[in-house]
């Protein structure tokens, strides 16, 4: 399997500091504020802290998504979060966000301003909020729910395991891609057996499900995401590929791929969005 050394856990785990890989300067056993900054505040009472990594993708397109259907109460302000610059652990990002993880939501339009963080959590707020992408019905609605949850749940074991593994870590070890491999092409096979009766996750209605799983399974199916199309076959899952393909020909979907996104052609760009016409 390996040429590398067993190794032996120590009594108490110690952080070394050299060894994390490309993202080693950002990542720490520790949570909380690093150093006093303050976030700028726009005009509308939604204001985005985000970056467009699968993520933060989940909120702009619901932004978008919610501003297509002329839900006006979602106009929004999204700022820059540069995550391989520490922005997330700044001070005000940090009382939004405990956790300083991208995207972060202060919704202004109450008093005292509600916080939101978690991507699943900010889909739903924004969904309960203005009344769509959410089906009433009560099974119809727990079966979104529970795609929902199975993204959120999912997800970890593409980017923080395969991901991290195959792309960013230090060196390769084959035991860890070869075990986060396997499980996320468990993952495709999910969706893919799900869709092949279905035109969205839930059947014929898009929701929050969709927009949440497109965001990181979408950019499996068609974007080379961590260049791992060929190691994991990925045209092979032909339901999960079609079904990507149609979200993003939606023109909210792809508005929402640019907010925030900082690298890239300049056409695809939109660093900071305020409004509409920042697209143009």
């Amino acid at each position: 399997m390996s040429d590398l050394p067993e190794y032996i856990p120590p009594k108490v785990w110690q952080w070394n500091t050299e060894n994390g890989g490309k993202f080693a300067n950002i990542n720490k056993p520790t949570a909380g504020a690093t150093h006093e900054k303050e976030l700028p505040v726009g005009k509308h009472p939604l204001q985005l802290y985000s970056l467009a990594t699968p993520n933060g993708v989940k909120v702009t397109i619901m932004l978008e998504e919610l501003l297509e259907l002329g839900k006006t109460g979602a106009e929004y302000d999204a700022y820059l979060i540069n995550i391989g610059d520490g922005d997330q652990f700044g001070s005000d990002f940090v009382s939004i966000n405990p956790n300083s993880k991208i995207p972060a939501l202060l919704d202004h339009s109450t008093t005292p301003p509600t916080r939101i963080f978690e991507s699943g959590a900010i889909l739903m707020y924004l969904a309960e909020k203005h009344d769509a992408f959410l089906p009433k019905d009560p099974s119809a609605r727990a079966e979104c729910f529970s795609w929902l949850f199975w993204q959120m749940g999912s997800a970890p074991y593409l980017g923080g395991g395969f991901g991290h593994f195959y792309a960013y870590a230090p060196f390769k070890i084959e035991y860890c891609i070869d075990r986060f491999a396997m499980e996320v092409k468990r993952q495709m096979d999910v969706l893919d057996q799900n869709l092949a009766n279905r035109e969205y996750l839930c059947g014929d209605e898009y929701n929050i499900a969709d927009i949440a799983t497109y965001a990181w399974y979408g950019a499996v199916a068609l974007h080379n995401i961590y260049d791992a199309a060929e190691f994991l076959d990925v045209k092979s899952y032909t339901n999960v590929v079609r079904w990507a393909k149609q979200i993003e020909e939606r023109p909210a979907v792809q508005r929402g791929r640019r907010v925030n996104r900082s690298w890239g052609p300049e056409e695809t760009r939109v660093v900071e969005r305020h409004s509409a016409s920042d697209f143009d």
